[in-house]
C-alpha cells in the first residue's frame, strides 16, 4: 500500500514546500484538492520543490473546465514533474457548477465518461500526429494543427482517477480511469458493497479486471481529540449533502441527513457536529495514536486499496 499527503489548505506560495516535507518524510504522493487555489498552478510550484514523490489532483474540478484545457494542462505538468502526474478529476455537484463555475449540469456520468474519453483523444492525437476527430453529445473537438499542437510527451501521459461515491459515477471509473480517488465520505462497508461492485461492473465494460487498477482511499484519522472534532465537522458537513446521502442510508442513517440537511439551510454549520456520534464518527474515522493509527488503516483497508491518504499528518507510514 502507498502512503500519501494531501493538502487541502494551501496556497500556490507554500503548495512547494509543504510537498519537500512530504518527499522527505517519505510519502509516495502528494495530492492537492481544488478549494480555494488551483491546485494546477500549485502543483508546478511542487513540481519544482521536489524530484521523486507522486504529485496529483484530488481533486481537480473537471466540469468548470473543458477537455481540451486540462489535457493541456496535464500535459504540461507531466513534462515539468518528469513523469510524475497524476490527473485526478471530480465532478462536484450541480449547484457548484451552476452557480459557481457558470457552467452547464447534465447527466455527471455520461458526461465526465465522455470528457475522460476526449481527454484520451487528444493526447492520442498528439502521441500519434493522427488528425484528431473526437465528437460525442458534450463535447466535440476536431481542430488541432501543428501550431498548437505540443507532440508526444517523453514521460508518456498521466494516469487519470476519477472521484465519485454513486454507483454510476463509479461505474464510470472503473470502465475509463486509471483508478479510483475514494471520497473521505466512504465507510468500510460502503466500500466493499457498493463501490467496488460498481468498479468491477466498469472495468468488466472495458473487458478489464480491477488487476493494476489504482483504488486511493483518502480516509478520515484522528490521533487527537482536536483532530476528532475536526473529522466531526467535517462529517457533519458532507452528511447534509443529497448527493452523499446514499452512504448513510446504507448504515441505516438516512434520518441523520435528513436533520443535517435542514441545519445547513438554516446555517447551523457549527451545532451539526453535535449530532454526530461515536458510533457514526467510528465508521468514517480510523481513531487511535500515531503508533496505533496505521495498524488500524492496514487492518480496515489493506486488502481494498492500493494507496491510502489519512487526514492526520501524525500517521507513520505503513510498511509497503
Amino acid at each position: 500500500m502507498k502512503l500519501d499527503s494531501s493538502a487541502v489548505e494551501y496556497t500556490p506560495a507554500d503548495a512547494g514546500a509543504i510537498a519537500k516535507r512530504a518527499e522527505d518524510q517519505g510519502y509516495d504522493g502528494f495530492w492537492l484538492a481544488e478549494t480555494k487555489h488551483d491546485p494546477f498552478l500549485a502543483l508546478s510550484g511542487a513540481a519544482a520543490a521536489t524530484e521523486r514523490i507522486e504529485l496529483g489532483t484530488a481533486i481537480a474540478v473537471a466540469f468548470a473546465r473543458n477537455p481540451m484545457t486540462v489535457a493541456t494542462t496535464a500535459n504540461d505538468l507531466r513534462l515539468l514533474s518528469g513523469g510524475r502526474f497524476n490527473l485526478g478529476l471530480g465532478s462536484q455537484v450541480e449547484a457548484h457548477i451552476t452557480k459557481r463555475f457558470s457552467m452547464p449540469w447534465s447527466k455527471p456520468a455520461a458526461r465526465m465518461r465522455e470528457f475522460v474519453l476526449a481527454i484520451r483523444a487528444i493526447w492520442h492525437a498528439w502521441e500519434t500526429g493522427e488528425r484528431l476527430a473526437f465528437r460525442g453529445e458534450f463535447y466535440k473537438h476536431t481542430l488541432m494543427t501543428p501550431f498548437f499542437d505540443p507532440g508526444p510527451n517523453p514521460h508518456g501521459t498521466a494516469p487519470i482517477y476519477l472521484a465519485g461515491v454513486g454507483e454510476l459515477m463509479t461505474e464510470v471509473a472503473g470502465e475509463v480511469a486509471d483508478g479510483f480517488l475514494c471520497h473521505n465520505f466512504t465507510t468500510e462497508r460502503y466500500l466493499r458493497e457498493v463501490t467496488l461492485p460498481a468498479l468491477e461492473r466498469g472495468r468488466a465494460k472495458a473487458g478489464r479486471t480491477l488487476e493494476g487498477f489504482e483504488i486511493s482511499g483518502p480516509v478520515f484519522t484522528a490521533t487527537s481529540d482536536e483532530e476528532v472534532a475536526g473529522v466531526k465537522r467535517q462529517i457533519a458537513f458532507y452528511g447534509s449533502t443529497p448527493a452523499y446521502r446514499p452512504v448513510l442510508d446504507l448504515h441505516g442513517w438516512g434520518a441523520l441527513h435528513e436533520e443535517l440537511h435542514r441545519m445547513s439551510r438554516r446555517q447551523q454549520w457549527a451545532e451539526m457536529s453535535e449530532l454526530i456520534t461515536d458510533e457514526v464518527l467510528s465508521e468514517f474515522c480510523v481513531l487511535g495514536t500515531p503508533e496505533t493509527v496505521t495498524a488500524a488503516l492496514l487492518d480496515r483497508y489493506g486488502d481494498v486499496v492500493t494507496r491510502v491518504s489519512p487526514s492526520s499528518g501524525a500517521v507513520q507510514r505503513p510498511e509497503k
